[in-house]
């Protein structure tokens, strides 16, 4: 007869972690789809990449005495975008797959858009709409991983609430 489990923790599955070693952080109790997951993930690294770019781009092009707050907030925001990056493609590595870079197709990946305004409040408006997209973005994964992902779901968590921080600012500094 089987020993009763006050706790309810199946010590054969905690057993079974053991092994498969070269799986990393990646149990056989994990419920994700694990390739939809890092697609996913490097659809949005696509994303974040795109988006530190067009704000480096903004941050080093927007000019004016008066802009100086703007400059701040652009340069605030790369850095924050590159986090994300760094985040993503850290999970990816932690589900076994590969983080994509390559530049060649980062623009068709990507959910945001590039941006060459010159003026600043073309700059401001299409950082909202890009915040707004990536918003959009994380909340759709957030829904299609659910419950079966914990710790990538945290993750988009994560950092859709500092996008939606760098939108609100965004729209603060529109005329």
């Amino acid at each position: 007869m089987a020993e009763s489990n006050p706790t309810g923790i199946d010590k054969e599955a905690i057993r079974a972690a053991a092994r498969n070693l070269q799986d990393g952080p990646v149990t056989a109790g994990y419920q994700g789809d694990r390739a939809a997951v890092v697609k996913m993930l490097n659809d949005a690294l696509a994303t974040e990449l795109v988006c530190i770019l067009r704000y480096k781009r903004h941050y080093y092009t927007v000019s004016g005495r008066d802009n100086g707050p703007i400059k701040a907030e652009f340069l605030e925001h790369a850095m924050q975008e590159q986090e994300h990056a760094d985040w993503l493609a850290e999970r990816i590595i932690q589900l076994n797959g590969q983080p994509d870079f390559n530049p060649a197709t980062l623009l068709a990946r990507s959910h945001a858009e590039y941006d060459a305004s010159d003026d600043v409040q073309s700059m401001i408006k299409a950082n909202l709409i890009a915040e707004r997209v990536a918003i959009e973005s994380y909340r759709q994964m957030i829904e299609q991983i659910g419950t079966t992902d914990p710790t990538t779901r945290h993750l988009l968590i994560k950092i859709m609430a500092v996008e939606e921080e760098h939108a609100d600012d965004m729209r603060d500094l529109l005329d």
